[in-house]
C-alpha cells in the first residue's frame, strides 16, 4: 500500500530544501521512520547535515528516526522538524 503525504519544511530544513511544503505519493505504508528519513534525503540530499539532529512529526506526534514503523494515510502531514536554536 502507498500514501499521498504532505511533508511540511522548518527552519533550516526549509533552508536546504529550498520549500515550506510538498506533497509525496507513492510513499510506501507502513514504513519505518528510518526509511522515511532516507525517501526525504532522496527527495533532497542536502537534508543529510542534519542527519543526527533532526526529529519527524506524524500527525503532530514526534517520531525518532530509526526501526520505528508508522502507518501513514492519504493527506497526513509529515513535518521536518530540525534544532531550534535562540534562547
Amino acid at each position: 500500500m502507498t500514501a499521498r503525504v504532505c511533508v511540511l519544511y522548518f527552519a533550516q530544513s526549509v533552508e536546504l530544501t529550498g520549500v515550506r511544503e510538498e506533497e509525496l505519493s507513492d510513499v510506501p505504508t507502513p514504513i519505518s521512520s528510518q526509511d522515511l528519513w532516507s525517501l526525504l534525503l532522496r527527495q533532497h540530499p542536502r537534508l543529510s547535515v542534519l542527519q543526527h539532529q533532526v526529529v519527524l512529526a506524524v500527525r503532530q506526534q514526534y517520531v525518532a528516526i530509526g526501526d520505528q514503523l508508522v502507518n501513514l494515510g492519504d493527506g497526513d502531514e509529515i513535518a521536518v522538524v530540525p534544532p531550534l536554536s535562540g534562547g
